[in-house]
């Protein structure tokens, strides 16, 4: 409660360059911003110089007396000063030690483990970030660790100004009482330069070090900007995860493929894709593409229950996956998307941001709402004594979206507002949207008491949880407006089709306003989820492209001739060992042992000049003919090559037919 207001007094006049403990920021925003400034800076044939500080026992070190005096300067209330006055005030360290005690008194540190710790070290802090930013200087810290980068034609352009800042840094540090690390800090010169000199930086009168690569939150970043080591280390720690998973994990025994795929999914995949909008580029060079196919390989076989042999591509088809080097782009194209850069997917379309922190009232106005459940019509009809019934629905249908109300007395409708929303948006939206409106409503009327009935307990949720959607925040901004007219709002959940009237009468407005509206969108803020769902569709196209013009995966492509179709059914296939085998054409074939010297010849038992392979079980062999005639007869299809992919995609309306007809031929 205590960090919540000091928050609300401090908060805008921070440093937008303090990335650490700071609401809606994380380290891939730090890692994103400032490799952003080193490629334009770059792009403009400067060169470039990175120097990471280190602060010894930073936490541990933060002086009490000068955050005392920063909450002054910030002008935080004296009754909150005066509490952290009391917090700060007759702390004692004690250390026992062979039946002997001895006790301190302490003046300065973040108390360990306390919630509010991090926010009084970027109060401490946030004057230096300042002061750096006031001197034309690019500064970013992320709590405890900061960055400085200078830019300049030679490195006595660059020599000056970074000397200067150094031992402005060493000076506030003895100031405050904090000590810089000199022989810590580092640096690292990064330029597209043949020929050039090196900076000769000191801090404190001790020379800084030169390094050629410098770790920033678990990106390391190198001098030319390959993030070769980076993407080596984080192959390395996924390849160890699938050492281990190996060991369990086996072709006819072992781990289910769907924990394989959890693993992966919830371990592996982040591990990896941990700041890909930052060295996302890298992930273009063929190099570093073979690494991460080589750690995708496995798991893709592991989810599969496919042969060591089986090449990459038909390994992550049947796995219903998408190449690593996609997913890395795909997540840097999402991150910059979210963050409402300019991208070919959004158009002239506008994203939907969250609201700033910054801009939520103080904790004592936060009204703390609560919703009600009504399970039937029994629990309505005791909570219909309002002077104004709101019931509201949003609806998708035919692609098309739209919300509407409908306002109701005692006994009957009196009015209906229909909503318009572009084809983009999600129900999700539009139920906000009606939740939004229905406040605006009750706040424009002349009623006492207003009751919002909503069959969405997700938009409800949103509302009561104080989340920073845009319009979860308008409708909580009008409901605390709507009682300090005194007015009565209340809000209740209600089940969807259950009979009651008002809510029958709001879901046929809804559709109403989806199919017959032609008026201009009342709300068209474009969703994450459909920027998410246009940049996968592009993924999955540039992977169709790739898979099609791959020389590998021939048994593979018979069955799945390009990547789309695959990715849209592989995952209600189910695949197991016995399909595997089949579509890929590693497994017990005869034309597949002999490759391996595992059998004398690839003949097949029909005919000695035959190879036993997958299309001549399917489509030739005459050991088989009963048993194909029964399948064709059942299918009504004749089986050939030319069928087998429509039989697949038939999965989509059947999961079951199909596949078992060809397992049993198998």
């Amino acid at each position: 409660m205590l960090v919540a207001r000091i928050k609300f007094y401090i908060l805008p006049s921070m440093s937008p360059h303090q990335y650490g403990f700071m609401p809606q920021k994380s380290t891939e925003d730090s890692l994103y911003t400032i490799m952003q400034h080193i490629r334009s800076k770059l792009n403009e044939k400067k060169m470039v110089t990175l120097i990471s500080l280190d602060i010894e026992g930073a936490f541990d070190s933060a002086w009490w007396p000068a955050i005392r005096v920063r909450l002054a300067e910030e002008n935080c209330p004296v009754n909150l000063r005066r509490v952290i006055d009391s917090y700060l005030s007759n702390r004692v360290v004690r250390v026992r030690y062979a039946g002997e005690e001895i006790k301190r008194e302490t003046n300065k540190g973040c108390v360990q483990g306390s919630i509010g710790g991090p926010i009084l070290w970027n109060l401490l802090l946030n004057p230096l970030l300042q002061e750096l930013t006031q001197q034309g200087i690019y500064c970013q810290a992320f709590a405890d660790d900061i960055v400085l980068v200078f830019d300049g034609k030679t490195a006595l352009d660059i020599e000056r100004p970074a000397n200067a800042a150094l031992e402005h840094v060493f000076a506030w540090g003895v100031k405050n009482r904090l000590r810089f690390a000199p022989h810590k800090t580092c640096a690292m010169l990064l330029t597209r330069k043949l020929k050039f000199d090196v900076p000769r930086l000191a801090m404190g009168g001790i020379q800084i070090k030169m390094a050629e690569e410098i770790k920033l939150l678990g990106l390391t970043i190198d001098s030319s900007l390959t993030f070769n080591t980076h993407i080596a280390s984080v192959c390395k720690k996924a390849l160890g995860i699938y050492k281990l998973l190996a060991r369990t994990a086996r072709v006819s025994w072992g781990l289910n493929p769907d924990i394989v795929r959890l693993i992966y999914t919830a371990a592996v995949e982040p591990v990896i894709l941990y700041a890909a909008s930052a060295w996302a580029p890298a992930a273009n060079k063929l190099g570093v593409r073979k690494q991460l196919n080589v750690v995708q390989r496995g798991f893709a076989q592991k989810m599969c229950g496919a042969y060591r042999t089986v090449s990459l591509h038909s390994a992550l088809i049947l796995a219903g996956l998408l190449p690593l080097d996609l997913r890395i782009r795909e997540a840097a194209s999402l991150y910059e998307a979210k963050k409402g850069l300019p991208h070919p997917v959004l158009g002239d379309r506008e994203i939907e941001q969250m609201t700033p922190a910054i801009k939520a009232p103080h904790p004592a106005e936060r009204a703390s709402l609560e919703f009600g459940r009504l399970m039937d019509e029994e629990q309505y009809q005791r909570n219909t004594n309002f002077d104004l019934r709101i019931f509201t629905d949003g609806s998708k249908i035919e692609g098309k979206v739209g919300a509407a109300l409908s306002l109701w007395n005692s006994t009957e409708e009196i009015r209906a507002i229909k909503l318009a929303l572009p084809s983009y948006c999600t129900v999700y939206q539009a139920e906000l949207l009606a939740l939004c409106r229905a406040t605006v409503e009750a706040q424009k009327s002349n009623e006492a008491s207003v009751g919002i009935f909503s069959d969405s307990m997700a938009a409800l949720q949103t509302v009561a949880s104080g989340s920073p959607h845009p319009l979860a925040v308008k409708t909580r901004d009008t409901i605390r407006n709507c009682m300090l007219q005194n007015k009565s709002v209340s809000l209740f959940w209600i089940k969807a089709h259950a009979g009651l009237q008002g809510n029958e009468r709001a879901d046929v407005l809804a559709k109403e306003a989806a199919l017959k509206s032609k008026k201009k969108p009342d709300y068209e803020l474009c969703p994450v989820s459909f920027i998410r769902r246009k940049i996968r569709m592009d993924t999955i196209d540039e992977w169709d492209r790739r898979y099609r013009a791959g020389e590998t995966a021939a048994i593979t492509k018979l069955f799945f001739p390009n990547a789309t179709g695959a990715y849209r059914v592989v995952r209600k296939i189910g695949a197991c060992k016995t399909t595997t085998q089949l579509m890929t054409g590693h497994g017990g074939f005869s034309e597949y042992l002999n490759r391996f010297k595992c059998k004398e010849n690839p003949s097949c038992v029909c005919d000695p000049v035959k190879e036993e392979t997958v299309p001549h079980i399917l489509f030739e062999c005459p050991v088989f003919s009963i048993d194909r005639h029964n399948i064709e007869q059942e299918l009504n299809v004749k089986m050939s090559a030319e069928n087998i992919p429509s039989l697949i995609q038939g999965l989509e309306r059947n999961k079951s037919t199909e596949i078992n007809s060809i397992k049993h031929i198998c």
